[in-house]
């Protein structure tokens, strides 16, 4: 029974073991699209400047939204202590008088020198700038994913590559030590073949780490845990090898001024450089507004007020005596002016009042700082101008350049394919020589290596000219796919 327990404790345990080294081993497959996607999608530059958008939409509303005649209430209430008049009669008393005060004002701006209206244009160009500097980013984004895709397939290349050679290394280590044992060759030949496989080893841990840093870049693009094992999709190589290689710099220059974002980027912003002198020009106009005011108040120290009227004297208490509470009445004649408590709805509706006007502000001297404002923003502009003609000759730059460098590319690629070729016989030739005694390890250890380098240099050179080519794509607007 024991054993049995055993044994089940024991499958348990290798299956928990199996599926946790599945899921060690599970890797997601990226391929360049999905590569591509998750960086846009995950991307923390281009959220700050998705948000950077929103706030000049905001701004571009708002300078809509100042078009609106603004209205405000102005209630205020309180207490005043100390003296003040009597309602009704010449003198003064100390006395609390509660105090509210109601008015509310709406006012329309009818001129402002064309300020609100040259407002708004200005910030829809902000808006287009923000727009377009997202894109430049998210274009930028994508050429750095291509980039560093293309280095994990040439690292990718490179491990196998040194991979192989560690094979190549291996075998004739094991030949060398046989041909020692047999007192053929030397301890040096055998010291030699031992340092031909460390060196072929170090090829190989180089290669990886490269590889490995390379991929961690991706995932640093996509915004990806470092800890998140991925499998990177390898391409059809005969796609690769179909790649446009022949292209006129002056037409792409020309296609590239009119779609590159950077270009755009710099127009759009010289185009609200110009908007802000007319902005700042406004401050020179004067301002009119249409006005209209609501307003009333309330006091309690003020009393209604009204005259006797009728044929019959009236008599009305006027006060209280200290001490022993008696009403202090009088008698007032008829026509004498009577005076009695004022209800707050009655005094706001007695004291309501309106205004309707119209308010012309002229500027007259305002310390030079509508003239600034003007020679700041056509210097703005004047800069503007520069950067923009600036952007337009770094990119004719570039473009000729990335047009020179993808021709030498496809050159070095031509170049490196038939120094491969050519190291690959010859050492073929070398090794069945080798394996007969009719060369030294010397000799065949160089024909390794060359063989090795040229291997190296026509892997790199091929990725190299499909590099070159996705950056004239690129400058062209096209669509960057493997």
């Amino acid at each position: 029974m024991n054993v049995t327990i055993i044994k089940k404790w024991a499958l348990a345990v290798l299956v928990i073991a199996a599926g946790s080294t599945f899921r060690a081993n599970a890797q997601e497959v990226i391929s360049l699209q999905k590569a591509v996607d998750l960086a846009l999608d995950r991307n923390l530059t281009i959220k700050q400047a998705k948000f950077t958008e929103s706030l000049a939409a905001e701004d571009l509303k708002q300078s809509k939204y100042n078009l609106l005649p603004s209205a405000s209430a102005s209630p205020t209430a309180g207490w005043g202590f100390g003296r003040s008049p009597v309602s009704g009669n010449y003198a003064y008393v100390n006395q609390t008088v509660f105090n509210v005060n109601g008015s509310a004002t709406v006012q329309f701006t009818l001129f402002q020198g064309g300020q609100l209206r040259n407002q708004i244009l200005q910030n829809k160009l902000l808006l287009d700038v923000d727009k377009t500097s997202t894109a430049k980013i998210k274009n930028d984004l994508v050429l750095n994913v291509v980039t560093d895709y293309l280095q994990i397939l040439t690292n990718q290349d490179l491990v196998t590559a040194a991979q192989q050679q560690i094979d190549i290394a291996k075998i004739t280590l094991d030949r060398t030590q046989q041909s020692f044992d047999a007192g053929n060759l030397s301890l040096a030949d055998l010291s030699q073949a031992k340092a031909g496989l460390s060196t072929a080893e170090y090829n190989l841990t180089t290669a990886q780490n490269q590889l490995d840093l390379s991929i961690l870049v991706l995932k640093q693009y996509m915004e990806m845990d470092p800890n998140t094992g991925i499998k990177v999709e390898r391409p059809d190589i005969s796609k690769l090898n179909d790649i446009k290689t022949a292209y006129d710099p002056n037409e792409v220059i020309k296609t590239a001024l009119s779609v590159n974002p950077d270009v755009k980027l710099a127009e759009t912003q010289q185009q609200s450089y110009a908007q802000a002198i007319k902005v700042a020009r406004g401050n020179y106009y004067p301002s009119i507004s249409l006005i209209g005011n609501l307003n009333s108040y309330y006091s309690s120290a003020q009393q209604s007020f009204r005259l006797l009227g009728g044929t019959t004297p009236e008599t009305q208490t006027i006060g209280v005596v200290d001490g022993t509470g008696q009403l202090v009445k009088t008698q007032f004649p008829v026509s004498s002016p009577i005076y009695g408590y004022y209800s707050f709805g009655n005094q706001f509706k007695d004291n309501f009042n309106q205004f309707v006007g119209v308010s012309l502000q002229i500027p007259i001297f305002n310390h030079f700082s509508a003239r600034t404002s003007v020679s700041k923003a056509k210097l703005s502009y004047e800069n503007a101008q520069v950067a923009t003609q600036l952007a337009k000759n770094n990119l004719s730059k570039t473009i000729t350049q990335a047009v020179l460098d993808l021709n030498a590319a496809v050159r070095r690629y031509a170049s490196a394919q038939q120094t491969y070729q050519a190291d690959k016989d010859a050492f073929n030739v070398m090794q069945e020589r080798y394996n007969v005694g009719l060369v030294n390890s010397l000799d065949y250890n160089t024909s390794l290596t060359n063989y090795n380098k040229a291997q190296n240099d026509m892997i790199e050179a091929k990725y190299e000219v499909v590099f070159r080519s996705k950056v004239i794509d690129y400058y062209l607007g096209n669509t960057i796919t493997l």
